[in-house]
């Protein structure tokens, strides 16, 4: 840091004069800081979702959405099909994306997975 020119007036500190360069770096930190001001209000209001990284990142290389919630909650092929009464067989073709789960089943499926009917959606195509 470079330390500031300093003018005084009666003998006091008035004004404090530095580098433009370090003026800029100033103004970098402090938009910084207001976006993370803004980061932290948007994450305090009530109505928030957040998906985990590994979730969005599984979908976005191509898991279905089933799968991805599937995997993170550490539960098996097996597990889901027995806790949503769906036959694994089905499940299979769900996250393959070879077919199309009817409301309930994704209903069923949300609950067991304690996420939103629609996280468990297709992302739109690009």
């Amino acid at each position: 840091m470079i330390k500031p020119q300093i003018i005084e007036k009666d003998g006091k500190p008035e004004y404090a004069v530095i580098p433009v360069a370090e003026w800029r770096r100033i103004e970098a930190m402090i938009d910084e800081l207001e976006d993370i001001r803004a980061l932290d209000a948007a994450l305090a209001r009530p109505d928030r979702r957040m998906i985990p990284f590994e979730v969005t990142s599984a979908i976005l290389d191509g898991a279905s959405p089933i799968h991805a919630w599937r995997e993170h909650r550490g539960m098996g092929l097996g597990g889901l099909a027995e806790a949503t009464g769906i036959a694994s067989a089905r499940l299979t073709k769900l996250e393959a994306g070879t077919c199309k789960a009817a409301s309930d089943e994704l209903r069923r499926l949300a609950q067991t997975l304690g996420v939103r009917v629609d996280d468990l959606s297709d992302p739109p195509s690009r």
